[in-house]
C-alpha cells in the first residue's frame, strides 16, 4: 500500500494548504480526498504536488511503501 501522510506533514512544514492546493495550483478535491484516504493516485497528480514543493523534493517527501499483510492461507 502507498501512504500519503507524509505529504500533508510536509505540505504543512511548507506552508501550503489543501485549500491552496485546489484553489490556486489546480489539484481536483476529489484527488485531495484521495490521497487522505491513501487511495490510488496519477503519477500526473504525484507530479503536480512535486512541482508545487519545487526543486529538492522526491517521492520520499511525500509518500511512503507499506507492503501489504498476507493472511496465511
Amino acid at each position: 500500500m502507498i501512504r500519503f501522510e507524509k505529504l500533508f506533514r510536509t505540505l504543512k512544514e511548507n506552508g501550503i494548504s489543501q485549500y491552496s492546493l485546489y484553489n490556486t495550483h489546480g489539484i481536483s478535491r476529489a484527488q485531495i480526498q484521495r490521497l487522505k484516504e491513501n487511495q490510488s493516485v496519477t503519477t500526473h497528480t504525484l507530479d503536480m504536488i512535486l512541482n508545487i514543493l519545487g526543486e529538492g523534493f522526491t517521492l520520499d517527501d511525500i509518500a511512503e511503501f507499506v507492503p501489504d499483510i498476507k493472511e496465511d492461507e
